[in-house]
């Protein structure tokens, strides 16, 4: 049997019936009835704007799957850069695959030296490195210019190349700039989390090897990370790039809502409230002072899940792994007695407000020597993979360019009255 709903218009007695599919109704069936009325909907928070086959989310049950995989099992097993490729290519890779895809992303870290020494070195010394990266990224369509024919597959395909290999050359020249430290190149012999690590850490020493622990629960926050449905920086990759502008142009446009407090920054928001905190003995004051309405548990709740956080499980875990290494995070204590007090509180259980993925995330960064500035930039690496297969996927489905509707509730038709009546 057919799954369907029936809309009946109360002014006319007229009706239509309009299936159910994939757990949507078309939003062009309901203008058939109602012409020129819209759905209201701020912010989208019921409408679906896109069909993927990117990313599946069960916000209830707390579940997560790239391309049908779970992350948990991607997280156990696979590595960041294989991760990117189920998500451009739909499927795991095969051996050989992977070795030519890895070995193109290798070969292709380095950026033009007229990036760094004319573009890069033109910021003021002490230039946010979120703000460095959008900027840098969208003047790549400039070093590229054949990136605007994005229908030309073999040109497409580099381009996607490029923003994966370069992002995290990018992101590691804008910090050292921003600290006053000297560029490093890309180390083609490194692998993609051990060769960030490089160019970020690297001081005087011919070559840096990372500790391999930290290395791997960089590539692990690198697949938590690279996709996750229609969030707000992805969105603004497929809107933008709905005008067919080039990849490097729309891809500035997703880091730049990445920019913003509410999605990149949120990892940066939970440790400056453990900061505030102080100490474990203050941990229940700041929960009554939350469920009386003064303050926020930063890093509960999610627009997504009503559920605990799948990801948050396993930073959770890779958080202890990384802590071995570079020594306990002294914050740790208090977010580990926080989320103990508030999973046992109705409060917060009965509003479904369980950790996500920002309340470990900034704790393991911190502990690994990043500025909470770079907390952002961190974030925008690995999810350009994500963009970017949301990208492809928008081209290939021939999305029409973005143009929402509105409900005008300005003033009515009004004459225009002469400056000297006014």
């Amino acid at each position: 049997m057919t799954e369907s709903i029936t809309i009946t218009d109360n002014r006319t007695g007229e009706s239509i019936e309009i299936p159910i599919t994939s757990g949507g109704v078309a939003a062009d069936e309901w203008e058939k009835l109602l012409p020129g009325i819209w759905f209201y909907d701020p912010a989208f928070m019921t409408t679906a704007a896109a069909e993927s086959a990117v990313t599946f989310i069960d916000g209830d049950a707390g579940k997560l799957e790239y391309r049908g995989y779970p992350i948990e099992q991607l997280a156990e097993s696979s590595t960041y850069l294989e991760v990117a490729y189920l998500l451009l290519h739909g499927d795991l890779p095969s051996g050989a695959e992977l070795e030519a895809w890895v070995h193109e992303i290798t070969y292709h870290t380095f950026i033009h030296e007229n990036v760094r020494k004319r573009f890069l070195e033109g910021f003021h010394y002490d230039a946010h490195p979120m703000g460095i990266l959008v900027s840098a990224v969208a003047a790549l369509s400039t070093f590229y210019p054949e990136a605007s024919n994005i229908f030309d597959d073999t040109i497409r395909y580099k381009q996607i190349i490029r923003l994966i290999a370069k992002m995290p050359t990018l992101a590691a020249a804008a910090h050292r700039f921003s600290a006053g430290m000297p560029f490093v190149y890309p180390d083609n012999s490194l692998s993609f989390a051990s060769n960030f690590l490089s160019m970020m850490w690297k001081t005087a020493e011919p070559r840096f090897d990372a500790n391999p622990a930290l290395a791997r629960a960089v590539d692990v926050l690198f697949i938590l990370h690279a996709d996750h449905e229609q969030n707000c920086s992805t969105t603004a990759m497929r809107v933008v790039g709905s005008s067919h502008v080039d990849p490097y142009s729309a891809c500035a446009a997703a880091c730049a809502a990445l920019y913003g407090p509410r999605h990149g920054g949120a990892n940066e928001q939970v440790i400056r409230m453990l900061a505030s905190i102080g100490s474990l003995d203050n941990v229940p004051d700041f929960i009554a002072a939350v469920k009386s309405g003064h303050g926020r548990l930063q890093g509960f709740g999610h627009r997504v899940y009503k559920n605990y956080d799948p990801r948050a499980k396993i930073i959770r875990k890779a958080a202890y792994d990384v802590f071995e290494v570079t020594g306990k995070n002294p914050l740790l204590d208090i977010a580990l007695k926080l989320e103990e007090t508030a999973l046992a509180d109705e409060y917060f259980t009965s509003r479904r407000l369980y950790p996500n993925v920002d309340f470990y995330s900034g704790l393991i960064y911190q502990a690994m020597g990043f500025p909470m500035e770079m907390f952002p930039v961190l974030f925008a690496i690995p999810r350009t993979a994500g963009w970017l297969a949301h990208w492809v996927e928008m081209l290939a489905q021939d999305t029409k360019i973005a143009r929402p509707r509105q409900l005008y509730v300005g003033s009515p038709r009004r004459d225009y009255v002469p400056l000297a009546d006014r």
